[in-house]
């Protein structure tokens, strides 16, 4: 049998920019939902893990039990590796993996989580499929999008709107779903989930020290990493159009009365017994 082929690209890539806001995730920022359904002993599937941040974080959680994080970008494991490292676990390990063919048996772990993935990849109902597949009956699949459309600031940017309107355009074109948060129940349920708690989460920037991290990131992601690479190579923008829209980014960040809101779908599917 034919196994099933990611047929999105990843927007961002792994530039400096875009690791900036990754390796800031912990559980506890990133993963609230899920932190009380965690026990000691459990065994966790964390996907599209990253640099491992939120990774070592559920590992800490299920002292007694094991984190594996997998995700496509062979490169960047490495750095988990060495997060997990320079945290002295032990209960953690990492690998490549598809979240469309997951090379695990049926009813594997207890837990499978993925963190800003399903915005990302070609079918997130088959990919919710072959999450629920590894999933042990009674276990959970615990899933987090952030929802582009849905992102909300102040004062008010015709730069920024701009931003926002060209990122969805190079997402789609992509063959990804940047509002992909609210649609997480939707797809569950076409993935077979029942017993489904959909539930929804921020990141709010606001301090000074806070607009100038989040806004410095954007200014540099959108004309350094590899969205600007596929913005430009899609015939989506031109330099001159990523270039005014990094520089709304910083004049957002540098304005005292600034304020951004990112609002996140969440859901925690329990596989049937």
């Amino acid at each position: 049998m034919s196994r099933p082929q990611e047929t999105a690209v990843y927007t961002h890539g792994h530039h400096e920019s875009v690791l900036r806001s990754h390796t800031w995730r912990t559980a506890a920022n990133s993963a609230a939902y899920l932190l009380a359904s965690l026990k000691p002993h459990m065994k966790v599937l964390d996907i599209g893990c990253g640099p491992g941040t939120i990774t070592v974080d559920l590992a800490a959680l299920v002292p007694d039990g094991h984190v594996t994080g997998v995700d496509r970008a062979p490169g960047i494991l490495d750095t988990a590796r060495a997060e997990a490292a320079g945290r002295g676990l032990e209960n953690v390990d990492f690998a490549v993996a598809d979240v469309h063919a997951l090379d695990y048996p049926d009813d594997t772990f207890c837990v499978v989580h993925a963190h800003q993935v399903l915005q990302h990849v070609g079918d997130p109902v088959r990919a919710l499929r072959e999450m629920r597949r590894v999933t042990r009956p009674g276990g959970f699949v615990a899933v987090r999008d952030a929802d582009y459309a849905a992102m909300t600031w102040y004062p008010a940017s015709p730069g920024l709107d701009d931003w926002l309107d060209l990122y969805e355009t190079v997402a789609r074109a992509n063959g990804g779903e940047p509002d992909a948060g609210r649609r997480l129940r939707s797809w569950a349920l076409a993935a077979g989930f029942t017993d489904i708690t959909a539930t929804s989460g921020t990141w709010t920037f606001a301090t000074p020290e806070e607009r100038a991290w989040w806004s410095g990131l954007w200014a540099d992601r959108t004309v350094a990493s590899a969205y600007a690479d596929r913005a430009v190579g899609g015939g989506h923008a031109t330099p001159e159009r990523l270039r005014a829209a990094s520089d709304a980014w910083r004049e957002w960040g540098a304005r005292e009365d600034g304020w951004f809101g990112v609002l996140h779908g969440e859901i925690l599917c329990r596989k049937d017994v």
